[in-house]
């Protein structure tokens, strides 16, 4: 480990002789973004089953090099979530955050749609009929219940890979818990999203009403939403900002969602997860302690040879999937 600390400083060194070198002589460096994975064509091989997971409600593949692909995969049931995809989804992204292969993760759902929400046939017995003698017993097994669905989500949110949501058909009630977790969302002209959960006697437990005023930024629209559980179409989720694109099918989507994913993946892992974080940490706190947050991170961030490798590429002009990252 010694041996290695100098060399790193040679190679700061060197690299810092080269930049000086370069401008001096009256030259500027270029930042220009590098070219674009958007423009590579996806690979169409078929996928194959992701290591170590294996479950009843999610299908997760190996989609490309350092992608993961998270499926909703109950289709005959309209990906309705039920007993098993509440446990499982935390399972499945406490893996995804522990992977250091994986650099980017889309989730979508299989067959005609995203999901149609909670499955009440499979869910009804535990939230209906909760066990417990007395009031305090119910409600705190009920506490309890609601606090391990919320994570279900949360996970999402917490695991320090961005999480890219692609959304096709319905998205309806906790589908909407589910996409406001992700960092980025994709759909489809045939997509609409629902706040359902009025229309069932409750008001929504898991994330929506947190998230989707800070995704979105327009309370009255929230609220509108949330209380009426009207449908909103693709064409005004992209208007309010609670999707980035909207594509003509689900199979152009999902080729450009992978496409993102890979010109993420091809970042240094270092700076990607670096900055979900401190994003996430933003998001929740003022400018200052925000700020100071991303001085304590980036004092020991900053020492990454990720940085090196990412400023020489750019001198010599190639771009970065050309580079080997760690893994992280």
């Amino acid at each position: 480990m010694a041996a290695v600390i100098p060399a790193s400083r040679r190679l700061r060194n060197l690299l810092t002789c080269r930049l000086t070198a370069r401008t001096n002589l009256g030259l500027s460096l270029n930042l220009h973004p590098l070219s674009s994975f958007a423009q590579d064509e996806p690979s169409k091989a078929a996928p194959e089953e992701a290591p170590g997971h294996s479950y009843e409600s999610l299908r997760v593949t190996s989609a490309q090099k350092h992608i993961l692909h998270v499926q909703l995969n109950r289709p005959e049931k309209r990906n309705a979530m039920n007993k098993a995809f509440w446990r499982e989804m935390v399972v499945c992204f406490n893996k995804i955050a522990e992977d250091a292969d994986c650099r980017a993760v889309v989730i979508s759902g299989a067959g005609k749609m995203f999901t149609s929400g909670i499955d009440f046939v499979d869910m009804a017995s535990g939230l209906l009929q909760p066990a417990g003698d007395d009031v305090a017993r119910i409600s705190w097994h009920l506490h309890s219940l609601l606090s391990r669905y919320q994570e279900t989500f949360s996970v999402i949110e917490k695991c320090p890979k961005p999480v890219i949501g692609a959304i096709h058909g319905g998205c309806i009630g906790a589908g909407v818990d589910l996409i406001t977790a992700c960092d980025i969302r994709y759909c489809t002209q045939d997509a609409s999203f629902q706040v359902k959960e009025v229309d069932l006697g409750l008001a929504a437990d898991v994330g929506t009403l947190q998230r989707l005023p800070r995704v979105i930024g327009n309370q009255s629209l929230v609220n509108e939403l949330a209380f009426t559980a009207r449908k909103m179409m693709a064409d005004e989720a992209l208007d309010c900002g609670l999707v980035s694109r909207v594509f003509p099918d689900k199979e152009v989507m999902l080729d450009a969602a992978f496409a993102l994913a890979a010109e993420i993946s091809s970042k240094s892992p270092v700076a990607v997860q670096s900055t979900k974080i401190n994003l996430l940490y933003s998001r929740d706190h003022s400018v200052t302690d925000s700020l100071n947050f991303m001085k304590s991170w980036n004092m020991s961030m900053l020492q990454t040879e990720d940085v090196v490798k990412s400023l020489q590429a750019l001198m010599e002009k190639k771009e970065l999937k050309t580079i080997t990252f760690s893994k992280l």
